[in-house]
């Protein structure tokens, strides 16, 4: 069995995958900002699990984390914590574009470089990225967040190529929308309104315990978004075309006075 690291484990689909892979028999080291979920994950993950409570979109809180996956001898890193909002993009705070990109593209990186030493002497290791479907389609309304995912993809597309000689593993996991207490009351209604599937945590949670099983490479959740993944990629006029007979409704919901601060993000 692994030892887990898994970042943004305090809810929604990080706290579904640490009792997930509890169950599974794996020792798990999870981190989340709210000390008080955190501890309720702890204790519904049994004596397997150690947690620590740690902001990594601090230098000081990804330190904290890394010294404590060393010392717990992690060989498996689930970059899963993340932030994101339903907002036109010309609506978004420059602090709030900032701390997107702090929370979903500079802390992964950041881990996964201060944890590679370490993760380079054992014997097998796993990287595994969780990003979105928005990281292969840019959504309207989630223009920051898709720009994270995509950069979030491209650094495990080109990690993992660079080490394809070595004995650790780099996974990107693209989850579609998925139903959780962090999703803000506009993003439910803007799914409902465009009749898009929303996912449980658990069953993106049994996905990602069974892709950890595989090799390396991208795997995406849900159908149909698997096949407009692909479709945006050799013909993306298509997808634009269907996304802007959308915009109408997409606009209702993420155009909301006063929108612009940032929260905890839905598949997160």
């Amino acid at each position: 069995m692994s030892t887990i690291l898994i970042t943004g484990a305090s809810s929604g689909i990080g706290r579904a995958t640490a009792e997930t892979l509890a169950r599974g028999g794996h020792r798990l080291l999870i981190t989340g900002r709210e000390p008080a979920r955190l501890a309720e994950v702890t204790a519904a993950c049994g004596d397997r699990v150690d947690s620590l409570v740690a902001d990594l979109t601090t230098v000081e809180g990804r330190h904290q984390v890394i010294r404590a996956a060393t010392d717990n001898a992690v060989d498996t890193l689930i970059n899963n914590a993340g932030i994101n909002e339903l907002v036109p993009f010309e609506q978004m705070a420059e602090t709030d574009i900032a701390r997107m990109i702090e929370a979903n593209v500079t802390a992964p990186l950041s881990l996964t470089r201060g944890l590679l030493p370490h993760l380079q002497g054992l014997d097998a290791a796993r990287i595994v990225n969780v990003g979105s479907t928005f990281g292969t389609i840019g959504f309207p309304g989630y223009v920051v967040y898709s720009t994270t995912k995509f950069a979030l993809r491209g650094f495990s597309e080109a990690l993992r190529r660079e080490l394809a000689d070595s004995r650790i593993v780099v996974q990107y996991i693209a989850p579609r929308a998925t139903r959780t207490p962090l999703n803000s009351g506009r993003a439910d209604a803007m799914n409902a309104a465009l009749g898009n599937a929303v996912d449980d945590p658990a069953d993106v949670a049994a996905s990602i315990a069974r892709i950890l099983d595989r090799g390396p490479g991208d795997y995406y959740l849900g159908w149909p978004e698997k096949l407009f993944a692909r479709i945006n990629a050799i013909a993306p006029k298509v997808v634009t075309r269907a996304l802007r007979g959308q915009l109408g409704t997409i606009r209702r919901y993420a155009e909301t006075e006063g929108s612009g601060s940032t929260a905890p993000s839905p598949g997160h």
